[in-house]
């Protein structure tokens, strides 16, 4: 797990190397926020609930997560340092691994910085915490599931705005196909696929308050699925 670690706090590092990580993490409490206290009106509502900053949460991700993903490979190809990445004695799937957990430590740490939002709402009322740290796991869960596709897509591509386009595609149709319009008018039994496929569905069960089983291992599938395709095209470009 060493290497592991090293790639781990080399990405990291590098996303606040310069001002790009402070600038991301700003830019998304300020939208978060905006969308939350004046989009959805919030001093209007009388309700001391982040139900709506959660609801809009799958929408903000949408944008925000493939652009901490885009870069991972996509750089590394454009200045031809995954050639000497992978002549290093790690293993491929250290060095996807290490990539993915710098990405998550990335977004839980501006997950973290928007604590200012239940720090309001225990100063205005009484919140369920409940729901709110339940919410917050499926936050991470759903985050998680964006960072492995955004991560395969970049592995793809050496163009970083192409890796964000098709990511954002990607994830947009596993959103898409959770809308119940979208299958409204389908067979019970692809209306039950859908569901389940789909990332929205998940993310709104554990928003609930309650962390079914099968809604983590959804997302555990999703996650193990397309870090093993990385893996299998990071593997595959080596012996090219």
């Amino acid at each position: 797990m060493n290497h592991v670690t090293t790639i781990f706090k080399k990405e990291l590092r590098s996303y606040f190397s310069s001002p790009i990580g402070f600038v991301f993490i700003i830019f998304y409490l300020l939208v978060s926020n905006a969308f939350f206290f004046f989009v959805q009106d919030f001093f209007r509502q009388g309700q001391v609930t982040m139900r709506g900053y959660f609801a809009a949460m799958p929408w903000v991700f949408l944008f925000f997560v493939p652009a901490i993903t885009m870069r991972l490979w996509a750089e590394e190809k454009k200045m031809g340092t995954v050639e000497l990445l992978l002549t290093m004695p790690m293993k491929e799937w250290e060095v996807v691994l290490g990539k993915f957990l710098a990405a998550f430590g990335f977004l839980a740490i501006t997950l973290a910085f928007s604590f200012t939002i239940p720090a309001t709402l225990m100063y205005l009322g009484k919140p369920d915490l409940g729901v709110i740290v339940g919410s917050y796991v499926g936050a991470l869960f759903l985050g998680s599931a964006y960072l492995a596709i955004g991560l395969y897509i970049s592995s793809l591509t050496e163009n970083q705005v192409v890796a964000f386009i098709i990511s954002l595609a990607v994830i947009f149709v596993l959103l898409l196909i959770g809308i119940a319009p979208v299958w409204l008018n389908a067979l019970g039994t692809i209306v039950s696929v859908c569901e389940y496929v789909s990332l929205l569905s998940h993310f709104n069960n554990v928003t609930r308050g309650v962390i079914d089983s099968r809604d983590v291992i959804y997302y555990a599938s999703v996650i193990a699925l397309f870090l093993y395709l990385n893996v299998k095209n990071i593997e595959a470009r080596k012996w090219r």
